[in-house]
């Protein structure tokens, strides 16, 4: 497992909000603080942080849903909605509300990490196999690098987290840790510096 990272990375962090962190209980607090480092890592390196919460999903129905009675899309409420304040979001974030799985169909995500020129996102969230997994899907086909820090995701299924990364994330793109990318972001500001330094 490894991660190469682009000249120009986007960090992506999916749906950590206050009502789905709280619904995955302690487990989620890891990722919560791995995503938070990455995201202070990523603005001190001057790179794009993407800040993704969700208010409602597509109104399709499924399995889960068929059952409901009140037709159209599922929506959430302001406070569920929220970003957790661990994130210390700052201005310079790009945050997105998606009404999807995935965080590219339902908003302009792909137009703005154009704009600033990102060829790459790095993802982290929940839940791996929701959010992560279809919005990994969706940069992959645009044209983006992904690459998934596993340490910094979590699912409700521990069975079915650990089959996306065995089976799904190899297919779609890199693989590593909350330390081997800060550990890139080092390299990758050492070689910038060298490079400043020798012209």
């Amino acid at each position: 497992m490894s991660i190469e990272l682009e000249p120009l990375p986007a960090l992506v962090v999916i749906d950590l909000q206050l009502g789905i962190v709280e619904a995955m209980g302690t487990g989620a607090m890891q990722v919560v603080e791995r995503s938070a480092e990455l995201a202070e890592a990523f603005r001190a390196h001057g790179l794009p942080v993407v800040l993704v919460n969700v208010a409602g999903a597509a109104p399709g129905r499924t399995e889960r849903t068929k059952a409901r009675t009140r037709p159209g899309a599922r929506v959430l409420s302001p406070e569920a909605t929220r970003l957790v304040p661990e994130l210390h979001r700052q201005p310079s974030d790009i945050t997105v509300t998606k009404r999807t799985l995935g965080a590219f169909l339902s908003t302009d995500l792909d137009a703005r990490l154009r704009a600033v020129g990102a060829t790459q996102i790095v993802l982290t969230g929940i839940s791996t196999t929701s959010g992560v997994e279809s919005t990994a899907r969706s940069a992959f086909e645009l044209g983006y690098h992904v690459a998934f820090v596993v340490d910094a995701m979590t699912d409700a299924s521990p069975e079915a987290h650990d089959a996306s990364i065995r089976y799904q994330f190899p297919k779609l793109g890199e693989i590593g840790t909350t330390v081997e990318v800060l550990a890139a972001l080092a390299t990758r500001e050492a070689r910038r510096r060298s490079a400043g330094e020798g012209r």
